[in-house]
């Protein structure tokens, strides 16, 4: 394959993900901006009913606070794909860091629910989406081999933020109030900057000086020694440039890569995930209620959620080692299947739950899929389309699933107030993510595996023609000859006869041992020619 000129509009070639040094920081970077991605929005339901009191609105009202956060994560996906794309990842997400703590230091200051909604709301889920987006693409590039459990590392950000922002704003309401809390909050988020700081981008200009060098080293492997040497790789720089010239036009970079819906794999994924968010997301949301309604009282009912997250926070890291094995990572679409499938039966099978004791086995369960799904989830996509192509995809996927959510958490409460039964709410839940577990398998075995064909056998390499390589070889046989030509005809002619005499010798050896008849050959036309051949050189010589 060749190498991909950014000049020419297209991508760069990828540097190799170094798997370590400099990518554990980007690691730890990525851990606190998943955790305030994922977390901020459910920790800052502790201040709602202080807001209820002061602006004198409902529960549903303040509660759309979360949901405009976690709508503009989701939503807008595509923006910040094209924005990573045209500036990069560690500029956007510096601006994204800025507008988080601004909305939150400027919510401190609202004086009704409206201005709520478009400063904590907007704002704030504006910055932590354009945070959230380029730490993960920033993550496939650092890491390769080590990628899954980089994922699962990163992804325990979100079980480890919310057990300790919701004490931590109990306490900040307490002492300051929500307005204190807010812009104590506001301060906290300024760290998204300092993460996107850390997101140094590979050294591109490094590469490329390699690249210049293992050029000429070719070159003078293949050209005669000597300053003729020199000579024929600045020929072959000129050759190059004279090339470049003559090709396409610069092309505009593309904002956002829509031609990965022409991958089957991405199509899969994003229909498996935009079924799965129906359901995934009821249980913890309805899970405090319905424990309430059982009877279990308020504070035992809270700590089904610690429960949820403590085992979270294990599940995803240990998860993110098994995907990495080499005998599992080939097949970790189906390891993702059975993640959601397990999260499914999970919800089916503790819909009866009518006492405390089955709710915490329901948690702990819970807890362990809904930690392999969070882990698994980006891995999945990554492998599908790419480090290349995963800024555009991911952002699709974000949008595509925020249709989701805007579905299905709310249409579960509408169910529950009609129907007054939790237990059908559970079915239905767990039923979709069961559903989106078997569609990923079946596809993914059905379009993907079968649909594998064998590879087409390998073109004659001088027919093929477009890659830089083959350009490199003929680039320094046009500089050969030019050379030779030029400053050592005797030298060329010398080694012509040589070549000649010592083919007549071959010749002569062959007649004297097969009678002097040419050999028969599959082909009548390439014995034919060959035999002329060598009746030639032989009246040359003789």
């Amino acid at each position: 394959m060749g190498r991909a000129d950014p000049e020419e509009g297209q991508l760069p070639a990828p540097v190799k993900p170094p798997d370590g040094g400099w990518g554990w920081i980007v690691l730890f970077g990525c851990f606190v901006i998943t955790g305030f991605s994922y977390a901020f929005p459910k920790a800052v339901s502790v201040y709602f009913k202080e807001l209820m009191k002061d602006f004198h609105v409902g529960y549903s009202d303040t509660a759309w606070i979360s949901s405009i956060m976690l709508a503009m994560l989701y939503g807008t996906g595509p923006v910040c794909s094209i924005m990573v794309n045209q500036f990069g990842c560690r500029p956007v997400m510096l601006i994204g860091g800025l507008l988080a703590s601004s909305g939150m230091i400027l919510a401190s200051f609202t004086t009704n629910i409206i201005e709520l909604y478009l400063t904590a709301g907007v704002l704030t889920g504006l910055g932590m989406a354009l945070n959230f987006q380029p730490s993960l693409i920033m993550l496939g590039t650092y890491f390769d081999k080590r990628r899954p459990l980089a994922n699962g590392l990163a992804a325990a950000g979100s079980p480890v933020f919310l057990s300790s922002l919701s004490p931590l704003g109990q306490v900040l309401l307490e002492k300051f109030g929500w307005r204190g809390g807010f812009l104590i909050m506001g301060g906290l988020l300024l760290n998204c900057c300092t993460c996107g700081a850390v997101m140094r981008p590979l050294d591109m200009g490094m590469k490329r000086k390699m690249e210049k060098a293992q050029d000429k080293y070719e070159a003078k492997e293949m050209l005669p020694m000597g300053g003729k040497s020199e000579e024929g790789i600045s020929t072959t720089d000129g050759t190059k440039k004279a090339k470049k010239a003559k090709k396409k036009p610069k092309k505009g970079k593309k904002l956002l890569d829509f031609s990965i819906f022409s991958n089957r794999g991405f199509i899969i994924y994003t229909i498996s995930k935009f079924i799965l968010v129906l359901g995934l997301f009821v249980p913890p949301i309805l899970l405090v209620n319905y424990a309430k309604d059982t009877g279990v009282p308020d504070t035992e009912a809270a700590f089904l959620l610690s429960i949820i997250g403590f085992i979270d926070i294990f599940a995803r890291p240990a998860c993110g080692m098994v995907a990495g094995l080499k005998w599992v990572r080939p097949h970790v679409a189906y390891l993702f299947s059975f993640a959601m499938l397990f999260n499914g039966l999970t919800d089916i099978c503790s819909a009866r739950a009518s006492n405390y004791t089955g709710l915490v086995i329901f948690c702990v369960f819970f807890g362990i899929s809904y930690g392999m799904v969070g882990a698994l989830q980006f891995e999945v996509l990554m492998a599908i389309v790419g480090s290349q192509k995963f800024s555009s995809a991911i952002g699709l996927v974000l949008l595509i699933e925020a249709f989701a959510v805007l579905i299905g958490p709310p249409s579960a409460g509408r169910l529950v107030d009609a129907l007054k039964n939790y237990e059908v709410i559970f079915y239905l839940a767990g039923s979709e993510v069961v559903l989106s577990a078997l569609f990923l398998a079946m596809a993914t075995y059905c379009c993907l595996n079968r649909g594998k064909k064998t590879p087409p056998p390998e073109k004659n390499p001088s027919a093929a023609g477009g890659s830089d390589t083959e350009e490199a070889e003929s680039d320094v046989q046009e500089a050969e000859e030019h050379s030779s030509d030029n400053h050592q005809p005797a030298h060329g002619t010398d080694k012509a006869t040589m070549a000649a005499n010592e083919e007549a010798n071959h010749v002569e050896d062959e007649q004297s041992g097969e009678g002097g008849r040419c050999p028969e050959a599959d082909g009548e036309v390439s014995a034919r020619a060959s035999c002329n051949a060598d009746q030639t050189v032989e009246r040359d010589s003789f």
